[in-house]
């Protein structure tokens, strides 16, 4: 008898668990994020009660992709939309969202971002020709701006599931802190050399370099693209007033441009803005590794 008493309160446990499973599954929100940052803000912060999608294809930048008819009928049916603004979803005037369900995470500093005038019109890969006039966009370099979308994302997620105020604000004190780690070692990087001249291959640090002091100059360079002979001149010039060590890449360049940039002088170094979700790690070990990166220049 003992024995069957013990089975009949495993077997009543087990029930109870698979139950409570299945109402977490049926009451999860549905969550679309329109680039990683955005998805991993909302993984940390909603956890077992959200389910989030970032339907951007592993090998597009979130800033240049179209969403079919297939992606705007699954946004059109999630809870919570959540978007980076500072003119990122350039996507959003074609497409008919509701605007009860979508979040600017970037809106509480509107005044704050930075416009680009006399932008370059270029190519690369498939998405055409385009210029990054407008407003610059990669607002969670900034990593204190990055903190304040992780706020919006949260008050989103508090004010759809009330229930969940508690767990979600622990979840956002622990990954302002995070944040907040790396603003403090990036500043204090930056800090030993202050004017130290950079390059970066594209224009996508200005955010960057506002918050962390950076000297920076942009060219307009692809990883996996040979410049052609009229941008090394250019960037001879520009080297002859601005005598940098040291471009930033947001992915690894190839051998052939990196070997020529040596012959320069210039030292390729990757900070990776993340915008997609990465093969692997997540968004902080990624930032983590981009500040490790920049070190070396800083040490010099």
């Amino acid at each position: 008898m003992p024995i069957l008493r013990v089975l009949s309160v495993v077997f009543t446990l087990l029930a109870a668990s698979a139950s409570g499973a299945g109402a977490i599954g049926e009451s999860r929100l549905k969550i679309m994020a329109s680039n990683y940052p955005l998805a991993y803000f909302a993984e940390r912060l909603a956890g077992p009660w959200a389910t989030v999608t970032l339907p951007v294809p592993v090998d597009v930048d979130p800033a240049y992709w179209q969403p079919d008819v297939k992606a705007v009928g699954t946004m059109q049916k999630a809870d919570l939309i959540l978007l980076n603004g500072a003119d990122y979803e350039k996507w959003l005037v074609h497409v008919a969202l509701p605007r009860l369900k979508r979040v600017d995470t970037s809106a509480g500093f509107r005044d704050r971002l930075i416009r680009i005038e006399n932008a370059v019109v270029h190519s690369h890969g498939p998405a055409g020709q385009h210029s990054h006039e407008g407003i610059a966009f990669t607002t969670w370099l900034d990593f204190d701006q990055a903190a304040q979308q992780a706020d919006a994302v949260a008050k989103a997620l508090i004010a759809r599931r009330p229930e969940l105020k508690t767990a979600v604000l622990e979840a956002l004190k622990a990954l302002q802190a995070g944040l907040a780690d790396l603003d403090g070692e990036l500043k204090r990087i930056t800090s030993a050399r202050p004017g130290l001249p950079l390059l970066a291959s594209h224009p996508v640090y200005q955010y960057l370099a506002r918050r962390y002091g950076l000297n920076l100059k942009t060219v307009h360079w692809e990883p996996g693209e040979m410049p052609p002979a009229t941008e090394w001149t250019g960037l001879d010039k520009t080297l002859a007033q601005h005598p940098a060590k040291t471009m930033l890449w947001e992915a690894q360049p190839s051998p052939a441009v990196s070997d020529k940039l040596s012959t320069k002088g210039v030292t390729s170094v990757v900070f990776d803005p993340c915008a997609n979700r990465p093969a692997s790690g997540d968004f902080l070990a990624i930032m983590k590794q981009n500040i490790e990166n920049l070190k070396t220049p800083f040490q010099r």
